[in-house]
């Protein structure tokens, strides 16, 4: 039975050979640097949580989906409907860009290593302008919009893989486009189907910050201090609750394992 081991490697920590910065790394950075310190200076990382198994169909189907109008270099019904004016960017690593752990890859020079982080999609316009395409999944009755707070995660998503194509020498539109798809509740019978109700949302973003947190992120795993928790880290208060707790039990005598139990004959 497979479980789950927070330590890993050390070729998969900061300077180790395997080792890149990834977009969802330089996220948790923004998030909690200690956290981030943790997991890739020190190897431990957070425990997982539930994969998104709807989501992650939704997202292949859609793939499937725009890369007809790829190979065909036409625009989907959806971009008709919403008014953007470009096809999907047909280029020979567009499989690898959006291949988890693999991705759009670009050296950050001053720290010699690599950044990376895997798109959804890349669309091309007239001009020859790149635009970033993030698949978004839901279920609400009200409208979907990016005006949450937490939504700014996605934001800052979009705007390193941006970075990362314009590092690629692409030319890069400051708009990037959420495809949302909202799955419906109203209606009578479920059927063995769902249905949803879909959305492109544009987004101008602005990767001017990605340089600088690339740059601090660095600093960061530089240190042989640990950092602080962030106030709003669910994670390291966890944490910390349970540190507080132990102090005040006393412990317990080890529960011993089956292997280490005599055998009776």
């Amino acid at each position: 039975m497979a479980f789950y081991n927070p330590k890993r490697s050390r070729s998969w920590n900061y300077k180790g050979e395997k080792w890149r910065l990834s977009r969802s790394k330089l996220d948790l950075f923004m998030e909690c640097q200690k956290c981030f310190y943790l997991d890739n200076k020190l190897g431990t990382k957070r425990p997982p949580g539930f994969p998104f198994n709807l989501n992650s169909a939704v997202d292949a189907l859609l793939k499937k989906e725009f890369d007809i109008h790829r190979r065909a270099q036409t625009p989907h019904p959806l971009m008709v409907k919403f008014g953007v004016d470009a096809v999907p960017f047909q280029h020979k690593d567009i499989d690898t860009w959006r291949e988890n752990f693999e991705g759009v890859d670009a050296l950050y020079e001053e720290g010699g290593f690599h950044v990376s982080g895997a798109v959804d999609d890349v669309w091309v316009n007239p001009a020859g302008e790149l635009h970033v395409v993030d698949y978004k999944s839901t279920s609400k009755d009200e409208e979907v919009t990016l005006d949450a707070e937490w939504q700014d995660g996605y934001k800052r998503q979009m705007e390193v893989y941006q970075w990362l194509l314009r590092k690629n020498g692409f030319k890069v539109s400051n708009t990037g486009y959420f495809v949302y798809a909202n799955g419906r509740k109203d209606k009578d019978t479920f059927e063995g189907k769902l249905e949803f109700r879909m959305k492109i949302i544009p987004y101008d973003g602005d990767d001017s910050w990605v340089t600088d947190a690339i740059r601090d992120a660095k600093e960061c795993l530089d240190r042989d201090i640990i950092p602080g928790s962030s106030n709003s880290c669910e994670y390291c208060a966890y944490r910390d609750a349970i540190s507080d707790v132990e102090r005040e039990v006393k412990p317990s005598k080890p529960v011993e394992k089956e292997s280490e139990k005599g055998t009776l004959f």
